[in-house]
């Protein structure tokens, strides 16, 4: 049997049920696995513990705008069991409602999960996310639908989740976090409050890491203006 090596020293989560599904972290990885063009994926891609990490196009990393993806998901899929390393790209992109389980990004590159679609619903449960100078999770996606992040742990990040403050289409936007670690950040959530945009946060381990940032966002291209902070018992409430 094969003893995974521990990279990174990312956050490790102890084994928990989750329904009938046992979900780690994985902040280790048995195989690493080059990735010179962007993976599509459609129904379910099980990446059985590997890293997977950029090379060529995919190889430069850091927070350039317009990157590619590792891997992108079609309207449904699923992508579990995965290990994202340096450098990352853009992460992963869904073109829809997709479900992200036990994945790891040890080292976040422009974001570490971009969402797209209308009516899509976003399941992120279990796995970890480190090293994100800006956002982690990237909501752009059009009116219904919702994001939900649950059993998650993530260290030395900007956002957990931003709702896109200056798309060309916009939208309310509901995210759900629930069970929650977080160390060596600045803001769990950031949603606009003048589309009606929703937080709804439970569980958390947090410490002094802020909830919600609150702006009043555009379909101009310009920068959000932030307008509060703090759960406002409307837009963000924690339980």
């Amino acid at each position: 049997m094969r003893t995974p090596r521990v990279l990174l020293g990312a956050a490790v989560l102890a084994a928990a049920m989750v329904g009938s599904v046992s979900v780690t972290s994985l902040a280790s990885a048995d195989a690493d696995v080059p990735v010179p063009q962007t993976i599509q994926v459609s129904g379910t891609f099980n990446g059985g513990g590997n890293r997977y990490y950029g090379t060529g196009d995919l190889g430069s990393g850091g927070q350039n705008e317009g990157q590619d993806p590792l891997f992108r998901l079609a309207n449904g899929a699923t992508l579990t069991n995965v290990v994202l390393g340096a450098p990352a790209a853009d992460g992963v992109h869904c073109a829809g409602s997709c479900t992200l389980r036990n994945v790891t990004w040890q080292d976040v590159g422009e974001d570490a999960a971009t969402f797209r679609g209308t009516n899509a619903t976003v399941l992120i449960e279990g796995g970890s996310a480190a090293k994100a100078s800006d956002k982690v999770f990237q909501d752009n996606r059009g009116a219904g639908g919702s994001v939900t992040i649950r059993n998650f742990t993530v260290n030395d990040f900007g956002k957990l989740y931003r709702s896109c403050g200056n798309c060309s289409t916009q939208a309310a936007r509901s995210v759900t976090l629930q069970n929650i670690t977080a160390s060596d950040g600045d803001v769990l959530v950031g949603i606009n409050i003048n589309y009606g945009d929703t937080a709804r946060l439970s569980g958390l381990n947090v410490g002094s890491i802020g909830i919600c940032d609150l702006y009043n966002g555009n379909n101009s291209g310009d920068e959000p203006v932030k307008v509060g902070e703090g759960p406002n018992n409307t837009n963000c409430r924690v339980s």
